[in-house]
């Protein structure tokens, strides 16, 4: 095995290791497996490249990237290695070509895509030449835990054994037979992943190298706007209008070019890209465009032909582009693992960089859309199932028969294959699988919508947003905040406004406080309801209870409990030691981000305020039980009388408090839960009478 340290320095041009390089490196020249973990842009990379040099042997690499392939492919070629690809997009003859080479010993590199595994006997004309190692890139994708699983990459497992040449001879001393190391590569993968890909791969004996998920260059931003304050505020921050307000973007990150701006459909990509043009040199990437099409704005964007690329998800994946300063989301992504990995793109050369994040509530709505689309309901997915049980039948003619499109069909198969609810023969057709597949089906689905919880708990987090995503991938370090983000620098925000609270806000917060003096540990829910729900709206008190939180006053967690069969999740605050000892008497140093809220008019302050006092009211007093019993009986002659049942009049809410807090007139009515201006036009009178006798 030849020296690293000169395999690193002649054959790839570099004086030294990365952090962590090295140690990656050696594990995988000396024949053992490894599990890589490393950030976008840590060179994982050259982790199995010069491995693969230093074994002497070629490298079969296997990505489900065609543009990583394109890219990596065309880099090793510049540096006078024997590379080439085997995908979708390359022509017929060259990949016959490439497979000849292959068993001819004429190529350093081989990187083929995960569906080549399926086709009748490829898998066995590349074991006619057992490779130096085996590299499997975007590990995660074989997870079905992970954000970007590929049913194809789940066929590893069983192909890595004929892979790997392990019948092939003994080792010199007979322990166990000569086998080509496998190196799993990926930048996003959670502690179960992890694991997931470990199995999977069956790495037993391999090394798990995970290291910093931290990127210490990187500002990130998150800030709430409606869908259509978007696209202007794209524009703005791109043009350079922003970059000359330094109190804002600060010394670091005055120029927001090179950027890549990501958006959730293809419409979006179009009009977006189209409005950046007027001033800004900018071209769209998504899979609608023709291969051509695609290529011209990646090889645009890579050569500094165009400052900006407007792309959905199917961009950015293994490109390198060192110099990319600004990441921007129109949209809340999906996953945190994705959203973490998008933006990696930014700042690989080390210089500070910056990613923003737009969104809002109603983004989580497209993505409960894609995960039904994606996975359907177990109902269907048996429906599947049940006509597969007639037996074998082609791709086509399943589809006529259950009127689906092929997009659609082809998800659901791959998702019934990847838990043996279908099987794949080598001749196209298809048939049902085995029976115990719903479970796992199921954990599945309800594993995606985990996901979606947890980048929404992101997006509404007060602490450090670097922490955020450390914490999510099981990256301790030494957990020291980033001091770059919008929860630890706000004033430094480039769209994220900063301000100082109003009187009433400064009411609030003290508010907030005195109760946590008083009651420490409360489900912010119920802190909301029980004493500021009539002065303001819930996303104004989460917003000023985030301030408490950047402030270091208070700490929030989430916490549990089990309803119906269902596991509802919500949040708790606490004071910290800080909060303890400042107590209600704020000084004036809360900064809050945003716009101040619309003020009330007076008549609708008078109401609130009304309300609030009448349920705080609520709270204490205990009902009459003989008055209840008379509101019952009235609430049942009602009933009887519409022909409804009895909650349909009012419920037992609605009856304690009415016997509680005795209303006297219309207007406090209207104070009572499950009272509106239906229910008061329909019974008002009658209950006053009531009431009053």
């Amino acid at each position: 095995m030849a020296d690293l340290d000169s395999i690193l320095r002649e054959r790839f041009g570099f004086d030294s290791f990365r952090p962590h390089q090295r140690e990656a490196c050696e594990t995988v020249a000396s024949g053992r497996d490894c599990l890589l973990v490393m950030p976008t842009g840590a060179g994982k990379s050259l982790c199995y490249q010069l491995p693969a040099v230093a074994r002497g042997g070629s490298a079969l690499v296997i990505s489900p990237l065609i543009s990583l392939m394109e890219d990596q492919a065309g880099k090793l070629i510049e540096q006078g290695f024997s590379a080439a690809r085997i995908h979708s997009g390359r022509p017929r003859e060259e990949s016959r070509q490439a497979c000849f080479d292959w068993a001819e010993g004429k190529l350093d590199f081989l990187f083929i895509a995960p569906e080549r595994l399926r086709v009748p006997g490829f898998v066995e004309w590349l074991a006619k030449r057992t490779p130096g190692l085996i590299a499997v890139d975007e590990a995660h994708c074989i997870s079905q835990w992970g954000h970007d699983f590929r049913p194809d990459y789940r066929l590893l497992g069983q192909r890595l054994e004929l892979l790997r040449g392990a019948e092939r001879g003994q080792a010199p001393d007979g322990a166990r037979p000569l086998s080509a190391p496998v190196i799993a590569l990926t930048a996003t993968a959670t502690p179960m992943v992890q694991q997931d890909i470990v199995n999977q791969l069956q790495l037993v004996d391999g090394r798990k190298l995970i290291h910093g998920f931290r990127r210490t260059n990187l500002a990130i931003e998150l800030v709430e706007l409606k869908p259509s304050q978007r696209a202007d505020a794209v524009c703005e921050l791109l043009d350079g209008a922003r970059a000359s307000r330094p109190h804002e973007s600060g010394p670091e990150v005055r120029d927001p070019l090179p950027a890549i701006v990501y958006v959730p459909s293809r419409k979006e990509c179009e009009a977006l890209a189209q409005q950046i043009a007027e001033n800004v040199p900018c071209m769209p990437y998504h899979a609608g465009l023709t291969a051509a099409e695609r290529d011209k704005a990646q090889a645009a964007f890579l050569a500094g032909d165009v400052s900006v690329i407007v792309a959905t998800i199917a961009f950015g994946m293994g490109i390198d582009k060192h110099n990319v300063r600004t990441v921007i989301h129109t949209a809340l992504p999906a996953t945190v693992e994705g959203y973490y990995q998008e933006i990696g793109r930014a700042g690989r050369d080390g210089k500070p960089s910056r990613a923003i994040l737009m969104w809002g509530w109603n983004d989580r709505r497209l993505h409960e859309w894609f995960l039904d689309r994606d996975y359907p309901p177990v109902n269907e997915m048996r429906a599947l199932w049940n006509t597969l049980g007639r037996g074998s039948i082609d791709f086509e003619s399943l589809a006529n028969e259950l009127e689906l499109k092929p997009e659609v069909l082809s998800g659901r198969l791959d998702k019934l294959a990847a838990q043996g609810g279908a099987v794949l023969d080598a001749d196209g057709f298809i048939s049902q699988g085995g029976e115990d597949w719903i479970e796992p089906y199921e954990n599945q689905r309800a594993h995606k919508e985990d996901q979606l919880d947890r980048i929404l708990n992101f997006a509404q987090g007060n602490t450090c947003r670097m922490l955020a995503l450390l914490n999510h991938f099981g990256d301790r370090d030494d957990m020291t905040p980033c001091g770059k983000c919008d929860v630890c620098a706000p004033q430094r925000c480039v769209l994220k406004t900063t301000r100082e609270p109003d009187a009433q806000e400064m009411t609030v917060l003290a508010g907030i406080m005195e109760r946590l003096l008083q009651r420490d540990n409360q489900s912010t829910g119920k802190l909301y309801r029980d004493n500021f729900e009539g002065a303001m709206k819930r996303g104004e008190f989460e917003d000023l209870l985030g301030a408490l939180e950047q402030n270091g006053l208070v700490y929030t967690m989430q916490d549990e409990f089990e309803k119906d069969g269902r596991v509802i999740q919500f949040k708790r605050v606490s004071l910290t030691d800080a909060g303890r000892e400042t107590g209600n008497q704020l000084d004036g140093a809360i900064v809050l981000t945003g716009a101040a809220p619309k003020k009330k008019s007076t008549k609708q302050a008078k109401q609130a305020a009304a309300k609030s006092a009448f349920k705080k009211a609520e709270a204490k007093a205990e009902p009459d039980p003989e008055l209840v019993k008379t509101l019952k009986s009235w609430r049942l002659e009602q009933a009887k009388s519409e022909g409804v049942q009895a909650y349909r009049v009012f419920g037992n809410r609605t009856l304690n408090a009415l016997a509680a807090n005795k209303p006297k007139t219309r207007d406090e009515l209207l104070d009572v839960p499950g009272i509106g201006p239906a229910k008061l036009e329909a019974y008002g009178d009658s209950i006053l009478e009531l009431l009053q006798g």
